[in-house]
């Protein structure tokens, strides 16, 4: 069981995000790999999971990942809020996830986090900044 985390997650989602937390990381991934194939059946639970893991930094910044790679614009506002996780892995990849859906309304957010305490956080913030206003493509990365 995901300390910290609810079951309002249907039971084949909150299976597959308690595999993604495997420590066979070929289990794990074959779990991840299984909820972004179905990522946008997975979206409210994606977003509900996120929510409710308050104690697991690792399964958040999954489900980070997962919300940007949706290409779903439902998941913009989850990601915004994940601009202040307590983690800053999940504050630099919720960065990193906004940029990929090109969050044009999250902008101010991102700005804020130019001044966050972390470094990685910071790049991944310009980073996205960048991306998003169209003055750096991941060609020239």
């Amino acid at each position: 069981m995901i300390v910290g985390y609810d079951a309002e997650v249907r039971p084949r989602y909150k299976d597959l995000f308690e595999r993604m937390r495997d420590p066979d990381p070929v289990a794990a991934d074959a779990a991840f790999d299984a909820v972004l194939f179905d990522r946008e059946g997975a979206l409210p639970d994606l977003i509900e999971c996120l929510d409710r893991a308050k104690q697991d930094a690792s399964l958040r910044f999954m489900c980070v990942q997962l919300l940007g790679f949706s290409g779903a614009r439902a998941a913009v506002a989850p990601l915004i809020l994940a601009l202040s996780d307590k983690s800053p892995t999940v504050r630099a990849e919720a960065c990193r996830s906004l940029e990929d859906l090109r969050a044009h309304e999250a902008i101010p957010e991102l700005r804020a986090r130019l001044e966050d305490l972390d470094v990685d956080v910071r790049l991944a913030a310009a980073e996205a900044i960048l991306g998003i206003e169209g003055k750096v493509t991941h060609d020239e990365e």
